[in-house]
């Protein structure tokens, strides 16, 4: 097979390989991570949870990224991006083993969310800089294939320690902070790893020394615009429409992320160990969805396009979400969550290699650090809108229907760009 072929290609690159090993540590220690805060928050027996409660913890993760996401990018084009990988993981070993702690003692509410907080935030400076830096390790002709593997990679290996951190739970860990702690433990094996790559390998192109912060800080808005009119400039426009999609793509997630969790606390189980492994199974289900986004869509964009390709995405899901969510039964939600990982898997595939393509190397942090607030931005959009339309069962049939109504309005507008 020519996906096969081409995968081996690739992994005969020593340095794509020290990249992707970093990727996939990183991203599975953020599973762990992730998964461990959903069951103290969400799954917990004495609390009480609501859609208003998760969106609420949604927006307290999420929101500060929209002020994090543009210094990332202005610095990401700064500093070498291999110190980044080092720093920004071992930063995040040490607040994880730290939010372990808080955990265990009886601490405010506030206080634990300022923990996790300073964990997800360091996120965004790893995930941007492992963005910029791919095209550094591969040739242009592979991209599209590099772009396939290393970020679905990456997103198979969150759903693994996902995986990983539902069995150690529910094999009978005494606390969600035992988890905490794994995850940690791989952030700090990313950090090693990315000591395997020379400090200079990842770019960006000018050797420029580290700026001040209050230097960073000013020029901050100057490099955002100049940024933006890059991303707008013609021949980059269709990267400006794939982002788009993109966010709406994002926006029509988070709802139904936020009505599958209440779905599976309250609706379809009779106690939060049920619901936990019901979740467990949704998501090893759609990351297997994932998983068929990365051999489906470097053979899909090569023929269609990458935004032809995320128009069949869009549109996919238009018609097949709301056929498989109606029902409100198990069945059909599995199904919905392969569903949902494919084509919203394959929409990002071809919109990260439209970026790529057409963004130069000197823009490529802030433009992927942008890129990030508005994918967090329109995730928190969406949890705050489900909080509002959802019952606490998590059944709303006018959620679902108008979640494919917006998938739907995508997949029009970038027909209708694409014919233009």
């Amino acid at each position: 097979m020519a996906v096969v072929r081409d995968l081996r290609v690739l992994l005969r690159h020593r340095d794509f390989r020290r990249l992707l090993a970093v990727r996939l540590l990183s991203q599975g220690a953020d599973g762990v991570y992730q998964v461990a805060l959903a069951t103290y928050v969400v799954f917990s027996p004495e609390r009480q949870t609501s859609a208003a409660a998760v969106a609420s913890a949604m927006a307290v993760l999420l929101l500060p990224y929209s002020l994090v996401g543009p210094f990332a990018g202005v610095l990401l084009d700064r500093w070498r991006r291999r110190q980044v990988l080092l720093h920004g993981n071992l930063a995040r070993a040490a607040m994880a083993a730290a939010t372990a702690v808080l955990m265990v003692a009886s601490v405010p509410d506030w206080l634990f969310y300022v923990s996790a907080l300073c964990v997800t935030a360091v996120n965004r400076f790893v995930l941007s800089g492992l963005s910029a830096a791919l095209p550094r390790v591969v040739d242009a002709e592979r991209l599209v294939m590099a772009n396939s593997l290393s970020p679905t990679a990456g997103s198979l290996a969150a759903f693994a320690g996902g995986g990983l951190a539902f069995a150690v739970r529910l094999a009978g860990a005494d606390s969600d902070a035992a988890v905490v702690l794994l995850g940690a433990a791989l952030y700090l094996c990313a950090a090693l790893t990315s000591l395997l790559m020379a400090p200079g390998l990842l770019g960006p192109d000018r050797a420029l020394t580290r700026p001040r912060l209050s230097t960073a800080v000013t020029g901050t808005a100057r490099r955002l615009a100049a940024g933006i009119r890059h991303l707008a400039a013609p021949p980059r426009r269709e990267a400006a429409w794939a982002l788009a999609a993109m966010t709406l793509m994002r926006f029509c997630y988070g709802a139904l992320t936020v009505m599958v969790l209440m779905l599976c606390r309250y609706g379809l189980t009779s106690g939060p160990r049920e619901g936990l492994r019901l979740l467990g199974l949704a998501l090893g289900v759609s990351g297997a969805g994932f998983f068929a986004a990365a051999l489906v869509t470097p053979w899909a964009a090569g023929r269609l396009g990458p935004a032809r390709w995320i128009v069949v995405c869009a549109g996919s899901a238009a018609v097949l979400e709301p056929a498989l969510g109606l029902p409100f039964a198990t069945g059909p939600l599995l199904a919905a969550a392969f569903v949902l990982g494919l084509t919203t898997q394959g929409a990002k595939i071809a919109t990260d290699t439209v970026v790529q393509s057409a963004v130069e190397d000197g823009f490529r942090g802030r433009i992927f650090s942008l890129y990030d607030v508005l994918f967090n931005a329109a995730f928190v959009g969406a949890a705050g809108v489900a909080a509002l339309m959802l019952p606490p069962d998590g059944r709303s049939a006018v959620l679902v229907v108008t979640i494919a109504v917006i998938y739907g309005v995508v997949a029009v507008a970038m027909a209708r760009f694409e014919r233009r």
